[in-house]
């Protein structure tokens, strides 16, 4: 089975995003945009992601071995949607024989923001009060970290913009965060998009395949960047039994 080279020739990319109550499925070549299913929904991740690739095959009127890259969001975002997106993502992959490339969703916010002096924000919900956050600066034609990603709360996030010398410009889910996070924080706007999206995915690939900057598989780790919501006593579990 014959594929694109990255950096020679034109590449089919499949991209999956399923890292936020957003999930969607992308077809791109060469960072245009071919297909795209969308639906927001933040329990709805499994029984979305394969009708969804199936339209937009159909839509593209490409087979599965045209693809040359897949890419997918890692994270950071709730538990099941990350897994969801990575286990479809990998299997794909695999099976065709094809590199996978990884992409945080923070990034992919980022990259989608309208600003071009203002020190951007990327914001993920991560549930329990917290969101995961990481600054990134503009640079003509996307964007580059400006620091760690960390998981704050509202007033310790508020305390990291109340200290921003420079004017900020939030994007993601910070509606999740309370209002009173944003009081007194002359300095700060917001922006879109809310969630990441698969479409951006796509055009982070053709940059990616310019520098023919693709990776194995077996390279991408999902960025939880906290423990999750359920945990099992697996000690309780063993001496009472299963049932």
């Amino acid at each position: 089975m014959d594929h694109a080279i990255p950096g020679r020739g034109r590449v089919k990319v499949l991209a999956i995003e399923t890292a936020t109550p957003a999930s969607s499925v992308a077809l791109g070549e060469d960072g245009a945009l071919v297909a795209l299913n969308v639906k927001v929904d933040p329990r709805g991740h499994i029984g979305f992601l394969v009708p969804a690739i199936d339209f937009c095959f159909r839509h593209a009127g490409w087979n599965r071995s045209d693809i040359d890259v897949v890419l997918v969001d890692y994270g950071p975002g709730p538990f099941t949607g990350i897994r969801t997106g990575m286990a479809a993502a990998q299997a794909f992959a695999a099976a065709l024989g094809v590199p996978l490339v990884g992409v945080s969703s923070l990034t992919v916010q980022a990259v989608r923001a309208a600003t071009g002096h203002r020190r951007i924000w990327s914001v993920v919900d991560m549930r329990r009060g917290q969101v995961a956050v990481a600054p990134f600066r503009p640079l003509p034609g996307g964007v580059a970290p400006d620091g760690d990603a960390d998981v704050v709360g509202p007033e310790e996030f508020k305390g990291m913009l109340d200290a921003e010398p420079i004017d900020s410009l939030i994007v993601g889910d910070w509606q999740a965060l309370p209002e009173s996070t944003w009081s007194g924080l002359h300095r700060v706007r917001f922006g879109r998009p809310r969630y990441p999206s698969a479409d951006v995915i796509c055009e982070i690939a053709a940059i990616q395949a310019g520098r023919e900057d693709f990776g194995q598989a077996s390279e991408i780790r999902p960025q939880y960047m906290r423990e999750p919501d359920v945990q099992i006593n697996w000690e309780t579990f063993r001496s009472e039994g299963a049932w």
